[in-house]
């Protein structure tokens, strides 16, 4: 991983990226809102898949607790889109940490340079772009969406 190390209480960083959909998604221009920041290593595998598909699953959920939900993974946007297509995924944007490649997961030291992708990790930014929950999961294991949506309703 990279020597960056970001903790609860630090400042999110900020970035741009592309949704499946060739849209661009601004963190700060979601202030006011809680972001759940789910990072995957690459699409197109099961843990990955399961992971993205609860973010979807949940959606509403999260809604309620005035939040929305990002997937991301260093995959070019055309992969994520028809990755998105083949999960059923329609409102979840799952963005594409693709160029620079991982530097997204970089920024939030969680990039796995040996492998080319990130860690599998949940981060929660609250309203104010201040980091509320950090976790990284083992790479086999899917993320804990009970877990998640506790600690959102906390933030």
């Amino acid at each position: 991983m990279d020597e960056v190390t970001l903790e609860v209480g630090d400042p999110a960083p900020d970035f741009t990226l592309k949704d499946q959909n060739d849209q661009e998604v601004t963190l700060s221009a979601l202030r006011g809102k809680k972001v759940v920041l789910s990072f995957h290593p690459l699409a197109w595998t099961r843990v990955c898949a399961i992971q993205m598909q609860d973010l979807e699953k949940h959606r509403a959920e999260m809604e309620r607790w005035g939040a929305v939900a990002l997937g991301l993974s260093v995959d070019a946007v055309p992969t994520k889109k028809a990755w998105a297509e083949s999960l059923g995924i329609q409102e979840t944007r799952l963005l594409a940490d693709f160029w620079p490649h991982g530097g997204v997961a970089r920024a939030y030291g969680i990039f796995r340079e040996k492998n080319g992708f990130s860690e599998r990790a949940v981060f929660i930014v609250d309203a104010e772009g201040i980091i509320r929950f950090k976790k990284i999961y083992p790479m086999r294991e899917v993320p804990d969406i009970g877990e998640i949506l506790t600690a959102l309703a906390e933030v």
